[in-house]
């Protein structure tokens, strides 16, 4: 499998086992040493948040189509904290689960209904997105990873997320962002009725000795949004929960040192692009945040430049000054979305909180906290 290393196993003299065992512990006592000095730490636990935190990004992502019950039925099993997800609404009413606001990247939908493959998810019923095949576009995608049971996976409704997190022993919590709000108005006071209705409002049932315990913890639910006046709905909706602004530099976020568009800039990909992208000014990132505690959040959520580039590599808003600002305005920082052991290190050394991953197991590895079952095995036993 992709990811998985090469280097056949050679034998290690013990000299050499002792020596890497040593400088193993002396570093997780250096690590445990700075955690316990980490203002993000005292934040996270006066918010009632896991630290550092594991996001499940549209579920374990990497290894299934995301935002379908594979994807989240592996974060679960394997530990992650957070079950990540985007809601929009159906024409009917319905909260689902989907990240895009058109259906034609995840789903076969310009099979089924040719004519309305651009149209957006609130022009469809329920009835109608069920019938679509939600989970082949991975498989072609990713071939590597591409398993003949993602085959005809349904997109899912908020219900159905649920179902999920309190389906197993770890009892994660949800972390959910309200999706192009302005397309579904009133979408915050629907999702109050909703996550009121399943009880995830109030106090839940504790985990067994052992579990992921976070949907017992004051921080059961975090709501997520890049839109302002969502987040002042949201806030007037559900005061009490706690809630991140995300982050983003570009029309209607962050006002960038440069506004030359990427078609006029030279460079050769978006990654690059966005990685060269800065902040106005210290005072315009200060403005962000001051807003941001103001109406009620309780964290931000900022876009990281990763190492090696790729489609998920954007503006780097995760700088230490960047965290530094957040931290002594009492908030706590989730980049996203990050996935490889050099960003999790670097990132981590700069002062962040946790991260929004598709790769739960490598970031619970990364944490000191390794899945007790392999991603092979979770998914062979339910039916993957």
């Amino acid at each position: 499998m992709k990811g998985m290393s090469k280097t056949p196993l050679r034998k290690t003299p013990i000299a050499s086992l002792l020596a890497a065992t040593l400088f193993s512990g002396l570093m997780l006592s250096s690590t445990l040493a700075t955690a316990a000095d980490a203002p993000g730490k005292l934040l996270s636990e006066q918010a009632g948040l896991p630290w550092p935190a594991v996001i499940a990004h549209r579920g374990a992502s990497f290894d299934a189509p995301e935002e379908t019950i594979p994807a989240y039925t592996l974060a679960r099993e394997l530990g992650a904290d957070y079950l990540e997800m985007d809601i929009q609404r159906t024409k009917d009413g319905v909260l689902i689960a989907f990240h895009d606001d058109t259906l034609e990247r995840t789903t076969n939908v310009a099979a089924v209904f040719p004519k309305r493959a651009a149209d957006p998810i609130s022009t469809f019923t329920l009835a109608e997105l069920k019938q679509l095949d939600a989970g082949s576009w991975f498989n072609k995608a990713y071939p590597d990873r591409a398993r003949s049971s993602y085959t005809g996976l349904q997109i899912l409704t908020l219900d159905e997320v649920i179902d999920i997190a309190e389906g197993g022993s770890n009892k994660p919590g949800l972390y959910i962002e309200t999706k192009v709000p302005a397309q579904f108005p009133g979408i915050e006071a629907d999702l109050k009725k909703a996550l009121d209705k399943r009880d995830w409002l109030t106090s839940r049932p504790a985990a067994g000795a052992g579990h992921v315990n976070v949907a017992s913890m004051p921080g059961r639910v975090v709501l997520q949004t890049f839109e302002k006046p969502s987040l002042e709905l949201l806030q007037q909706e559900m005061p009490q929960v706690p809630k991140v602004l995300l982050l983003w530099i570009g029309k209607g976020s962050i006002e960038p040192k440069s506004d030359v568009a990427y078609k006029d800039s030279g460079f050769k990909d978006k990654a690059s692009y966005y990685g060269a992208q800065e902040v106005k000014s210290e005072t315009e990132f200060a403005a962000w945040m001051d807003w941001a505690k103001a109406h009620g959040a309780i964290g931000t959520g900022p876009s990281a430049k990763l190492t090696h580039g790729g489609d998920q590599s954007y503006m780097d808003l995760v700088k230490p000054w960047m965290n530094k600002m957040a931290h002594d305005k009492g908030l706590v920082v989730h980049p996203y979305t990050v996935d490889d052991d050099v960003d999790f290190k670097k990132i981590s050394e700069d002062g962040v909180d946790g991260f929004f991953t598709n790769r739960t197991s490598q970031l619970l590895t990364f944490y000191g906290r390794p899945a007790k079952e392999s991603m092979e095995e979770i998914l062979k036993r339910y039916g993957y």
